[in-house]
């Protein structure tokens, strides 16, 4: 496990437990008295540490490596019955953006979202999780896909952002983001959007238009990332804390402004920690907004949508 600077604390104590093991093992003496003051300990640091923790230490949060990104979510919450469908049948297959059918308990559901690979190799592949205009217009058509056959989407983001590449504009990726946020008002569904760690920009509205759009506890939703922020600001890195404050970017500050539906607690430490129940919980919060959506009538829905869009920004 690795374990971010301000973590440091748990890091030495989890040592200590794993030290105090290996002598009880060696010695046969029994330690049991130390280590549950040691796990006492470990209890009450994580929560003085995660309890209020800053927006960039969120933001740090959301990018822990270990993190589990979109497919691991979507094949632990279909128990593998998902069907990965590929291609925007017009350019090519954006390994950014992946999407097709899954089973939510009993109910058929059409999954996208963004993937970051789990190391090199496969964070090259799948291009850091930064989707061309092909990825968005796959995510277009299974979205299509889903309103044919009624069937709700379930979009998971997480991304730095749309690839900023010169070729990515060539082939048109504001207006495929644009027209994205367009289908997604009016798509005849349910649509739910869950930040389950970074949401940047264009690259996350693009699949992010929904009747619930909730977000994880340590993720982030804004505009322009903490650095990107400081670079245009200050002219320099230097600043990225200090814009993470300023942009409200952490899920609290979303909520307080009106721009998402919902918090998804966390276990302690992160989702990183206890992926399992991560899913798990991620799961029961799907399929208790779809139950209650699904009863919805369709023109209703979709004027709450739009009406909940229009109200953001509006001030008198």
């Amino acid at each position: 496990m690795e374990y971010l600077d301000f973590e440091k604390p748990v890091e030495e104590i989890l040592l200590q437990i794993a030290k105090t093991k290996e002598l009880e093992t060696e010695t046969q003496v029994d330690m049991g008295k130390t280590l549950k003051e040691l796990e006492k300990k470990l209890e009450s640091t994580r929560k003085s540490i995660y309890k209020d923790l800053s927006a960039w230490q969120r933001v740090q949060l959301s990018r822990h490596p270990q993190r589990p990104y979109t497919l691991a979510y979507i094949n632990a919450m279909t128990n593998g019955e998902f069907i990965e469908l590929h291609g925007d049948r017009n350019v090519k297959d954006d390994k950014a953006m992946v999407g097709g059918w899954g089973m939510l308990g009993d109910e058929p559901v059409m999954f996208i979202g963004q993937q970051k690979g789990v190391n090199t190799k496969m964070r090259q592949y799948r291009n850091f999780g930064m989707a061309n205009p092909e990825g968005y217009r796959k995510a277009l058509r299974l979205m299509k896909m889903a309103e044919k056959f009624n069937r709700p989407v379930v979009t998971l983001i997480d991304t730095p952002g749309a690839f900023p590449g010169l070729e990515a504009e060539e082939r048109g990726q504001g207006e495929a983001i644009a027209r994205n946020i367009y289908e997604m008002s009016i798509l005849r569904v349910p649509i739910i959007c869950v930040i389950i760690g970074e949401g940047a920009s264009g690259g996350a509205l693009g699949i992010g238009v929904g009747d619930k759009v909730l977000m994880l506890e340590n993720t982030w939703y804004s505009v322009i990332s903490p650095e990107s922020c400081s670079s245009i600001l200050w002219r320099s890195w230097d600043y990225k804390e200090r814009a993470a404050d300023a942009l409200k970017l952490t899920a609290e500050d979303m909520l307080g402004n009106k721009l998402i539906d919902g918090i998804i607690k966390e276990p302690e430490g992160g989702a990183h920690t206890q992926p399992e129940k991560m899913f798990e919980i991620l799961k029961n919060e799907l399929l208790s907004h779809l139950a209650k959506l699904k009863k919805i009538d369709t023109e209703k829905l979709l004027e709450k949508r739009l009406s909940k869009f229009e109200k953001m920004g509006a001030y008198k």
